[in-house]
């Protein structure tokens, strides 16, 4: 996945983004704005899993996104 697409497209995303990750507020979205390392991040934080974890779940994310 190319995340300069998904930068670029962060609004079309930001629904894909919430129904995997349904806890993140509008807010943290827009902090994220498409930035993959805010993204892992944010999930590390919101769900408080290992930095491992969170980069495995936007790893399996990305897949289903192609």
């Amino acid at each position: 996945m190319n995340w300069d697409q998904v930068a670029g497209n962060w609004k079309q995303f930001t629904g894909k983004v919430k129904e995997k990750w349904g806890d993140l507020t509008d807010d943290e979205l827009d902090q994220i704005a498409g930035k993959r390392d805010i993204l892992v991040g944010k999930v590390q934080e919101k769900y408080g899993i290992a930095k491992e974890e969170a980069e495995k779940q936007v790893k399996d994310w990305e897949k289903t996104q192609s």
